[in-house]
């Protein structure tokens, strides 16, 4: 990974990377949702309009062909309940690891679906695991906020550890050091396997997102009361706090930034995402995005329909940035011109997007159980792959962009190899 071009350093162009959304939790099931507080969307004000919608309006019996079409190579079925989410080994590519509902979470090989190792020891839902950057070790956290790490080689647990409810966690992108926010508003960081610790004390609300900044240096963490905060993960002191004005109104959902990290982005719950200097602290621009459909009033015991920002992410090889939002907005923003380019539409809510690393072609996953490719430079659906009968939860793609990894409600976790036209 390339060092930040200097401090100050604001490009658009360049040879930015993919720097994998982080989200704010699962969405879906109907138990875990009522526990999450942190959930921006809740299944009476989304999912069932969006399910009745494709129930409705396409030919009867959509659901049926949902099962019916499968066009995945690998279905991987050891688990017993919804599937949050799912990593790749960033080494090979070669291994997947899973975290679900049923307090599992399984590694297991992505060419043929053979399992390799439980990761054992949960009480509660998986929401977070993930390869460190390289391969060496694997991580697991559940919701009740216990993490433990895992020596992929040995498939030896070699540290555990637990905090509060946990909220995201994620690998450093060049060392054994693991960050996590939990719903106390704390982020913690520890060495691997040593178990150092560091905590970085936010505000008395969740810390509902982060994300490590490429220099390795900066972390910036989202918050549930509309803030965010860049921190020096060595001096352990917060460098910029965003707040009232410049901050978001609701909570924050999803924080990204582009490859030398001099542009960070945050979306919210307010349907607003900042785009944010990382060496200033300072809102370079604010997109925002009117709801699709108008919001009808909600009646006695109804939930108005809701929208907010779900996944968002910066190109590598052009200045653009996509932005996913809960009524099925894929926007594409270009960043040299601060303007919307492209408004691709899906039936359902999205729950995840993320760009291949060396093209302008953007994945999404959503609610109504496919995952898509698009064409940001037109704005056009290159293809679309079906497989699962739920809607889907996480995905991954691998570096070449030949293989998408997914997970979702129906229990399962499934292969999908993307043949490209273009390619």
């Amino acid at each position: 990974m390339e060092p930040a071009e200097g401090p100050g350093a604001l490009g658009f162009h360049g040879d930015e990377e993919i720097i994998e959304v982080v989200e704010l939790g699962p969405a879906g099931p109907d138990d875990l949702a009522d526990e999450m507080e942190d959930v921006d969307f809740d299944d009476e004000g989304a999912e069932e309009p969006d399910a009745e919608a494709w129930e409705t309006e396409d030919d009867e019996g959509v659901e049926d062909s949902m099962e019916a079409q499968d066009d995945s190579e690998v279905t991987f079925n050891q688990h017993s309940a919804s599937v949050f989410c799912v990593s790749l080994d960033p080494k090979t590519n070669t291994l997947a690891v899973t975290g679900g509902e049923d307090d599992k979470a399984f590694v297991w090989r992505v060419s043929d679906g053979e399992l390799l190792f439980e990761c054992s020891g949960h009480k509660d839902s998986v929401t977070c695991a993930g390869f460190s950057h390289d391969s060496v070790f694997v991580a697991t956290g559940d919701m009740s906020g216990l993490i433990k790490v895992w020596r992929v080689e040995t498939k030896e647990e070699v540290w555990s550890f637990e905090v509060g409810d946990l909220e995201w966690m994620e690998w450093h992108p060049q060392a054994h050091v693991l960050l996590a926010g939990t719903a106390d508003g704390n982020s913690w960081m520890w060495k691997i396997p040593s178990g150092d610790c560091k905590t970085f004390q936010g505000p008395a609300c969740p810390a509902t997102c982060g994300r490590i900044l490429p220099d390795g240096k900066r972390a910036v963490v989202g918050y549930e009361d509309g803030t965010m905060r860049i921190w020096d993960l060595k001096q352990g002191t917060s460098l910029h706090v965003l707040k009232g004005q410049d901050g978001h109104q609701d909570p924050l959902t999803c924080v990204a930034s582009n490859q030398d990290g001099s542009l960070i982005m945050t979306g919210s719950v307010d349907c607003h995402t900042k785009l944010v200097n990382s060496a200033t602290g300072k809102v370079v621009c604010v997109f925002k995005m009117e709801s699709a459909a108008p919001k009808a009033p909600a009646g006695e015991g109804e939930e108005a329909e809701s929208n907010s920002v779900e996944s968002l992410g910066f190109c590598n090889v052009m200045p653009l940035a996509a932005v996913g939002y809960l009524d099925g907005t894929l926007a594409i923003f270009d960043l040299s011109t601060q303007s919307l380019r492209h408004k691709c539409q899906h039936e359902s809510g999205i729950v995840q997007l993320l760009w291949e690393e060396s093209s302008a072609v953007v994945y999404t996953c959503s609610l109504d159980g496919a995952v898509r490719l698009w064409d940001a430079r037109s704005g056009k659906m290159i293809s679309e792959y079906r497989g699962h009968s739920a809607e889907i939860l996480d995905f991954a793609v691998n570096k070449d962009a030949s293989i998408v990894v997914t997970t979702s409600g129906d229990h399962q976790a499934k292969v999908f190899c993307v043949q490209r036209p273009d390619r």
